[in-house]
């Protein structure tokens, strides 16, 4: 099988892959990123699924079985029923709430503030608080020092269209580690929010991996203090 570019996984580390994929968004392409991780038993933990393809089912079953599919907030769950219906026998976890958005969508546990013991061991999880309409998971890699966002931050340090450049200028969230100001609109209670990064910002972060911009692969856990200081 030929593997079309978009479907092909970058390896990070060993037991961290991301695919990225388009996604549009009011005419923009702001990409997406789908992270897979592999768990201590070889099992395969999936974050934030991209759009489903044969190709990229092939490339995720290469790397292992899949046993948990996740939807970090309450907006990446859109792809969700594609992959959970290709994995049957993989468990679909969201953030309390999304089962009232989504009635249709098979979820199979909640998000809390304990990791699952299938991935405890390697994976620390905080919910941000504060932001009732994202209700968003951050998760830390601790292995590959890796800090996943969902949409909480962008991290765009070049973009492909005028167009796109000039909105996150304007949303505050160009060349550097940022949240927009739409989700600066999102967050109701900012002392909450603030105390969850103050708890993100124990985490020895090293790289931040987003759903939307570009890896970045060192100084994670300053810049993630330097995007939330206004707080």
């Amino acid at each position: 099988m030929t593997m079309p570019p978009d479907a092909a996984p970058r390896k990070l580390t060993d037991d961290l892959h991301v695919f990225d994929a388009s996604f549009r968004l009011a005419g923009m392409d702001l990409g997406g990123r789908m992270t897979v991780l592999r768990l201590p038993d070889g099992g395969l933990w999936v974050h934030s699924p991209v759009a489903f393809t044969p190709e990229r089912r092939a490339a995720v079953e290469a790397l292992g079985k899949v046993r948990f599919l996740v939807a970090p907030n309450l907006f990446h769950h859109v792809h969700l029923p594609d992959w959970a219906a290709a994995f049957p026998d993989a468990r679909v976890v969201a953030p309390s709430g999304l089962r009232a958005k989504q009635p249709a969508l098979r979820i199979d546990q909640e998000l809390d503030d304990t990791p699952d013991p299938a991935w405890a061991p390697v994976l620390e999880q905080m919910h941000v608080r504060g932001m009732p309409r994202v209700n968003e998971f951050l998760f830390f890699h601790r292995p590959s020092r890796t800090l996943l966002i969902t949409d909480l931050a962008f991290h765009f340090q070049h973009a492909e269209s005028w167009p796109l450049k000039l909105y996150l200028k304007a949303n505050r969230a160009w060349g550097r580690l940022a949240p927009t100001a739409l989700e600066r609109l999102l967050m109701k209670d900012k002392e909450a929010v603030r105390a969850s990064v103050q708890r993100a910002l124990k985490w020895d972060v090293e790289r931040v991996v987003m759903c939307h911009g570009q890896v970045m692969e060192r100084g994670g856990q300053k810049a993630l203090h330097d995007a939330f200081s206004w707080l």
